[in-house]
């Protein structure tokens, strides 16, 4: 089987390969990433092409990269600079079109696209949702309003083209240890040092918080699953039990400090709009009304349980954060002193940031 990735160097997209090579060696796969690793442990399998999927000559390249693929799996994802909009959207909304138009062309059989949990409606915070539960998203959040403007778009293309079989992956919120680091990258100002997460000796958070977790190895596990069923539709994926304020405290080793949602939201707002916080008070909102996730019909279609349960995925994740990890790719470095002043006098604060 020949299976292309787009934006293979992420969370997920480290996890894919790496499932890839260790339980279907003889695919080949084509990965391609705005910034490929300079190492690539899977050399007899992977081949690295550079792309800017939002590029005025990404469709033309893409057309033929694809040809011949039983299989494309649609992973790139923006999260940041939070103050370029129309680069958040190029790159959420505007390259599922182009991916999904160029599949119909180069006649792709089979188009996997990560959306995420967050595309649904809140009203049902703390609740299991399947599927079928309005993908609306949360206005406040830039990243679920683009998840659910890129499914729209997924909506239109499937009507257009009923001979490509589309799935939708809608996980919980994904991590691995290696994450860490990309994780401070997106919250924290250059400036400030990673260790900071050693010294949180109180946890200020709504003590309702429950979301739910799923990690990136399990995740990289349904994808494989769905191309071998060549599956179509939306599928769910989340651990059994979600991540509440006590768990993410135990990780730190830090007292829960109990604020309400809407205070850390205004927090949140209040920091961003003075440029001292690159986090978008949409990310606190987000986090306070996506549901449950009923993973009922991936256990069943892709016969998939996931290995590792939500709290322990945060333990992981925040380990990574507390260890600085990292991996070889771009976006999974890990964030040393070096790169901070490098990035700090290149482009000031992160939530100032421009395209890249």
């Amino acid at each position: 089987m020949r299976i292309v990735v787009v934006g293979a160097t992420g969370n997920v997209g480290t996890a894919f390969l790496r499932t890839l090579a260790r339980d279907r060696p003889g695919d080949s796969i084509l990965a391609i990433a705005r910034r490929p690793p300079d190492l690539n442990p899977h050399a007899e399998q992977v081949d690295w092409v550079p792309l800017d999927v939002t590029s005025d000559s990404a469709s033309y390249e893409l057309r033929a990269l694809f040809r011949g693929a039983d299989a494309v799996v649609h992973l790139a994802i923006a999260f940041q600079p939070m103050r370029d909009r129309e680069y958040l959207r190029a790159v959420n909304v505007d390259a599922v079109r182009t991916v999904a138009r160029v599949c119909a062309e180069a006649k792709v059989p089979h188009l996997v696209h990560m959306s995420s949990g967050g595309v649904y409606a809140p009203g049902s915070y703390g609740v299991e949702v399947d599927e079928s539960w309005p993908r609306t998203g949360v206005s406040s959040s830039t990243y679920s309003m683009d998840k659910a403007a890129a499914e729209n778009v997924l909506d239109e293309f499937e009507n257009a083209h009923p001979d490509v079989a589309v799935a939708r992956i809608r996980p919980g919120l994904i991590g691995q240890y290696e994450f860490g680091s990309a994780l401070l990258r997106y919250a924290l100002p250059d400036i400030v040092p990673s260790g900071m997460v050693d010294h949180l000796p109180i946890l200020p958070i709504d003590k309702s918080f429950a979301v739910p977790a799923v990690h990136s190895d399990d995740v990289a596990d349904a994808l494989v699953r769905v191309i071998d069923r060549r599956a179509t539709g939306p599928f769910n994926l989340g651990g059994p039990t979600p991540v509440r304020a006590e768990d993410v405290a135990e990780a730190f080793e830090s007292r829960i400090l109990p604020v309400p949602h809407r205070l850390l939201s205004i927090a949140a707002r209040v920091g961003f709009d003075t440029r001292l916080s690159a986090v978008h008070q949409g990310w606190v909102d987000l986090a306070f009304a996506t549901p449950m996730l009923d993973t009922g019909r991936a256990r069943r279609e892709l016969d998939w349980s996931p290995r590792m349960d939500g709290p322990d995925v945060a333990r992981e994740v925040i380990g990574g954060m507390r260890d600085d990890a990292g991996a070889d790719s771009g976006v999974l470095r890990s964030r040393t002193a070096k790169d901070r002043l490098q990035a700090f006098g290149r482009r000031g604060f992160i939530s100032n940031a421009k395209r890249p």
